[in-house]
């Protein structure tokens, strides 16, 4: 007679739900560690969705929901949450970089490509990367702009990346989106 193997235990995702003026944020944390692991708004492309046997832990969150309110309010230039990513090692080197750019600022698909040492041809994985992006907001993609200025894609939806480009007064000059 054999002995059944245990079935390992995991601990349920933690989760809670913020409002913004983005809309309801949902913020998913690695039980173990605390470390922040998603923000992703309504209707994003790739976003999460809470799943049965996650538990709802608002205190988890209690630091980001400081952060995010001062950041909204225009008061926070920089966060200090821990986060934790899991990605492939070329998706890694570009979150990464888009860490590196500072509030008030944009940079370009090709910038971002030349920061992690990839060639000019690495522009569109460039791009999937940062749309890949499992930390809206706090792991700033809003502020990468095309070539020429145009406002292209953002997982949350060019309206939000206006939004937040115009509350950190980086909007770029040409209004053209696509």
């Amino acid at each position: 007679m054999s002995t059944p193997t245990p079935t390992p235990t995991t601990t349920p995702t933690r989760w809670t739900e913020l409002d913004s003026p983005l809309g309801p944020l949902l913020l998913t944390a690695d039980p173990a560690t605390g470390a922040l692991t998603s923000l992703s708004v309504p209707g994003q492309k790739g976003s999460r969705s809470v799943q049965e046997g996650w538990r709802r832990d608002p205190a988890l969150f209690r630091a980001a929901e400081v952060q995010l309110a001062a950041y909204f309010a225009g008061e926070l230039k920089e966060f200090q949450l821990e986060f934790s990513t899991a990605g492939t090692e070329f998706r890694e080197r570009v979150w990464a970089a888009l860490d590196d750019v500072p509030y008030g600022a944009t940079t370009t698909y090709g910038e971002i490509a030349a920061r992690i040492g990839a060639s000019r041809a690495a522009v569109r994985a460039v791009g999937g990367a940062i749309g890949a992006n499992p930390l809206l907001v706090v792991r700033p993609c809003h502020r990468v702009i095309g070539a020429d200025g145009s406002l292209t894609g953002y997982a949350g939806g060019l309206d939000r990346k206006v939004r937040l480009l115009t509350l950190e007064g980086s909007r770029p000059a040409a209004p053209e989106t696509r």
